[in-house]
């Protein structure tokens, strides 16, 4: 058994890390933390709690949480995690970071994106992506994890074998993401007010979103190039998921077949992401509220166009139930445990 502290409990990733850990059979909530100094009941934000849970929602206080703490996730903001995550890892706290704070390794480039100094650069070589398809064993060891990015894991789940396998054309791929309006966060904004998205369905930050460097750091690992993409997300008018539409040309004598074995082969043991028979292709309702990432391939022997489709549930598998995963890895339980 496991104690597990949960800080920024009350945003969407945090919830939703409080709904998948409280059915772990080998986790025990110790601490779940609030920047606001007036807490609410727990039952007032988490309203789907089963009874005599056991659970309260307290001000954030360091020297408790790592106390009370073997593993902290770190549900907060872009930029606001860094600190923190610092003074549990120097504790000796095993620490999962779900904020894009360690996710890129060159800071100069995390300043430029995310707008604020990376105050703690020495830690950015420790920290271990967790993508779990692709790091799997370095997570084994690790005592700082960067949860990846809703967009980037449906990105590039979507394009690891394609690369990986030289099956398409490195210099033409164009990526349309479409997100449900919980991947913005919880924080009030009028373009996610109910008025403003009911109904509508756009484009925002065409080319130039902050996930963008993330991708492109382990598209060039599965390359071994310097890999660019044209990247378009878009807002849909509903709660969660993301569907990535990915479009690509496809390598030299590369045949339909050839791109559906390579996917099959690099996911037969992944157990949660499904590749579907070619010509088939998923959608939101497949997976949300699961940890799956569902992938679909349009490929014709008479067209150069590949088109990969993934789905995801951006606040699981894009979030808190990959963290989960993630923890499972950590600390050697069957990887599944807790997770759909």
């Amino acid at each position: 058994m496991i104690r597990v502290s949960v800080v920024g409990a009350t945003g969407y990733t945090g919830i939703e890390l409080v709904r998948i850990l409280q059915q772990h059979p080998n986790v025990k909530i110790t601490s779940l933390t609030t920047r606001s100094k007036d807490p609410k009941d727990i039952e007032e934000i988490i309203p789907t709690l089963p009874k005599n849970h056991g659970l309260t929602l307290e001000t954030f206080k360091l020297n408790k949480v790592v106390k009370e703490s073997d593993v902290v996730f770190l549900a907060l903001p872009h930029t606001q995690a860094m600190d923190l995550a610092y003074d549990l890892y120097k504790k000796g706290k095993t620490v999962i970071d779900l904020s894009a704070d360690f996710r890129i390794k060159d800071a100069q480039l995390y300043e430029i994106w995310y707008g604020k100094k990376h105050t703690k650069k020495l830690l950015l070589g420790d920290a271990v992506y967790g993508l779990p398809e692709v790091f799997r064993s370095k997570l084994k060891k690790a005592k700082l994890i960067a949860n990846p990015g809703c967009y980037p894991t449906s990105i590039l789940l979507g394009l690891k074998p394609a690369l990986e396998n030289k099956l398409v054309d490195f210099e033409s791929i164009v990526v349309d993401s479409k997100s449900g309006v919980s991947g913005a966060g919880k924080k009030l904004s009028e373009a996610t007010h109910f008025c403003t998205v009911d109904g509508d369905f756009k484009a925002y930050k065409v080319n130039q979103h902050q996930h963008m460097p993330e991708v492109e750091a382990l598209l060039k690992k599965f390359s071994g190039k310097k890999v660019s993409i044209a990247f378009v997300p878009h807002l849909l008018p509903i709660e969660r998921g993301i569907l990535s539409t990915i479009y690509l040309k496809k390598a030299k004598g590369v045949t339909p077949q050839k791109i559906l074995k390579a996917y099959k082969e690099a996911y037969k043991d992944e157990p949660f992401v499904r590749v579907k028979p070619l010509g088939t292709f998923p959608s939101i309702k497949d997976v949300v509220r699961t940890n799956f990432c569902d992938i679909g391939i349009w490929s014709s022997a008479r067209s150069k166009e590949v088109i990969v489709i993934s789905a995801i549930d951006n606040l699981v598998k894009g979030a808190s139930g990959q963290a989960v995963q993630n923890m499972n890895i950590r600390f050697g339980y069957d990887e599944t445990l807790g997770l759909v």
